[in-house]
């Protein structure tokens, strides 16, 4: 039996190992680069577009609405009179009912 497997070993040559060594870049580019990179780049789009009075999220989980916006930082404010200054990009995401249903009553 051991002899059969060696044999079959032998006569692939490296042809298929380098198909095979191929085939794994393509699935880890289309299965874990690609999506990344979208992702960064869909997060850069939403940071551009940031106005004045959006409900944001921030990466730690802090909830407010833009008050000021400038190059590099966005200020929050988090409750009346309580405003944040946070780096651009600490803002995750926008905050929407689609993202925080609010329970029926």
């Amino acid at each position: 039996m051991q002899t059969i497997l060696l044999q079959a070993g032998a006569d692939g040559g490296i042809l298929p190992q380098l198909l095979m060594f191929g085939a794994i870049i393509l699935v880890f580019y289309f299965f874990m680069i690609r999506p990344q990179q979208k992702k960064a780049k869909d997060q850069k789009k939403f940071r551009d577009e940031l106005t004045k009075g959006m409900n944001v999220v921030t990466i730690g989980g802090l909830h407010g609405r833009l008050v000021s916006l400038d190059d590099a930082t966005v200020t929050i404010e988090v409750d009346k009179g309580v405003r944040l200054t946070f780096d651009k990009s600490a803002i995750s995401m926008e905050a929407t009912s689609k993202v925080n249903p609010q329970p029926n009553s």
